[in-house]
């Protein structure tokens, strides 16, 4: 399977998702949250729905890229840069944005369907989501040659980073509750918005 990505590039897309993936969010709340009322089980089909909405998402925004390289050429730089200051801008408001917080339901009754569902569609709700992944991409990928096997090792490394880092929160929401959900949240947070500062400021720079 040949590829233009590198293995540097590779593992700093993988740190980078990682490091976005755990930050706090809706997501990561829903899954607390269905993992600490529901247990393991309903924090595993939750990951597994938000992960499968990164897939589409990230699909869409290789496509949308690939058309808008090929219909602007030369001219596709002004999007990558458009782009990187939009992660700039979303990185600073995460940096500085407060922990959003949530309530399990003790008692609830188990319905994994219902959990991959909920996983799913906020995944797939979230507009920003495709906006995010429009900027984000085109740091570690030229998508103007990007190919099917770039965009199958793409999707291999956001559904291990996503996957893991949610499954990580899963286990702990279901043996510790919602309490840890909190702890490092600061950190979390200024990790992550450092993450997409540092990537949009490259995206700009390199034009």
């Amino acid at each position: 399977m040949e590829t233009d990505l590198t293995i540097s590039s590779v593992g700093a897309l993988l740190v980078a998702m990682i490091v976005l993936a755990a930050m706090p969010s809706v997501s990561v709340l829903t899954v607390v949250a269905r993992s600490a009322s529901l247990g393991f089980r309903d924090g595993l089909y939750t990951t597994v729905g938000i992960v499968i909405g990164d897939i589409v998402l990230i699909v869409l925004a290789v496509s949308g890229l690939s058309l808008l390289a090929g219909s602007l050429g030369r001219y596709f730089a002004l999007v990558e840069v458009l782009g990187g200051a939009y992660l700039i801008w979303l990185g600073v408001h995460i940096w500085r944005s407060k922990p959003a917080t949530v309530a399990a339901a003790p008692g609830a009754q188990s319905a994994p369907w219902s959990s991959l569902l909920a996983g799913l569609l906020i995944t797939l709700g979230d507009l920003k989501a495709i906006v995010f992944y429009l900027g984000f991409l085109p740091a570690f990928v030229d998508l103007r040659m990007i190919s099917l096997s770039d965009t199958v090792i793409i999707i291999l490394i956001t559904s291990l980073a996503v996957g893991g880092t949610k499954l990580t929160y899963a286990l702990l929401a279901d043996r510790a509750r919602t309490r840890f959900a909190h702890q490092g949240a600061r950190g979390i947070r200024r990790a992550a918005g450092g993450t997409l500062i540092g990537v949009g400021a490259y995206l700009v720079a390199k034009q």
